[in-house]
């Protein structure tokens, strides 16, 4: 299990709870998560903080299946079976992993609009661990 200590939970609770990314002040690129230099010009460590959408559309997905899902998800494939995951594109630009929610895995298509919901992800050392799950975006159609 990739264990993450409280602490360090605590210190990017910003970009898994509020979508909070970061502008580029040389190249105008959005970094997300957050970095320390900007990953997309490698020049520029001056940011603007910056709210995303959490819109975006399916880039690309897998279907995880059984024997497959890390351990924190063990008790997720037992109650559901398979779950989609996928790379998202977000509307400013970055592209980011996450589990698909709210979506018969069978529905799930490369382009197909989603929105980020904040939902549960897992429980570690008696702590609930939010983050970002994707759903079908039905006013993006």
């Amino acid at each position: 299990m990739a264990h993450v200590s409280v602490p360090m939970y605590w210190r990017t609770i910003p970009q898994r709870y509020q979508m909070m990314g970061q502008k580029c002040k040389k190249c105008g690129a959005v970094n997300f998560p957050p970095k320390g230099v900007c990953k997309y010009c490698n020049a520029s460590s001056e940011f603007e903080e910056l709210q995303l959408s959490g819109k975006g559309k399916v880039h690309t997905f897998v279907l995880i299946g059984a024997g497959g899902a890390p351990p924190e998800f063990a008790d997720q494939m037992k109650a559901g079976g398979s779950y989609p995951v996928a790379i998202v594109e977000l509307a400013e630009g970055p592209k980011v992993i996450g589990q698909m929610t709210d979506v018969n895995p069978k529905d799930v298509k490369m382009g197909m609009p989603v929105k980020a919901e904040l939902k549960k992800i897992y429980t570690e050392e008696g702590v609930i661990r939010y983050g970002f799950k994707f759903a079908p975006d039905l006013e993006g159609k």
